[in-house]
């Protein structure tokens, strides 16, 4: 069974919702990273002993949070010693808009895994884009790079909609399951 670890940063508890969905269909530990931007030692160890890293933000304009980018700044560390060489790894994001530059921020958790020489899955879900298509389908967003949602600037974690979390957790899964044919 492939190790998973989802490390994430949320500032007002969407994308802590949208990552537990991910860990959900990943099987995967869940690291959330602190309002100053730190993991701990013990989380640090998870990390690098995880097949697969999953990671997210929120998109705040147009890029991670200042949280999420102190920690990737801190994974120079494992980037010297290209210690996650050769990791899976993903990205999600979560916005008030519908498209909010979130693919800016994608975009940038990509560039951070190829920094580290990992291997990017994306995922894997086919666009809910026909005329029948509803808000709360799967994949409504319609993101092939990673996982995307989109919460009202007004609406509390609680009300995010069952489809973008739905479409986080087959994300999960399918990181996972890409994760456990690649180490086998």
């Amino acid at each position: 069974m492939a190790k998973v670890a989802v490390v994430f940063h949320s500032g007002y508890g969407h994308t802590h919702r949208m990552a537990k969905a991910v860990a959900d269909g990943a099987n995967a530990d869940l690291i959330a990273i602190d309002a100053v931007g730190n993991l701990s030692e013990t989380e640090w160890a998870t990390l690098q002993a995880a097949d697969a890293i999953i990671m997210g933000s929120p998109t705040y304009m147009g890029s991670v949070s200042w949280q999420f980018k102190k920690f990737a700044d801190a994974s120079s560390k494992p980037w010297f010693s290209q210690s996650w060489k050769d990791k899976v790894f993903a990205g999600f994001t979560n916005s008030a808009t519908m498209n909010g530059d979130k693919h800016s921020t994608l975009h940038y958790l990509f560039t951070l895994a190829m920094q580290h020489g990992g291997i990017w899955v994306g995922t894997g879900l086919m666009p809910s884009n026909s005329k029948a298509a509803q808000r709360n389908d799967v994949n409504y967003v319609g993101s092939f790079a990673g996982a995307m949602a989109q919460s009202p600037s007004d609406s509390s974690p609680a009300e995010m909609l069952p489809g973008d979390l739905e479409t986080a957790r087959l994300f999960g899964q399918r990181v996972a399951e890409v994760t456990a044919r690649l180490v086998a």
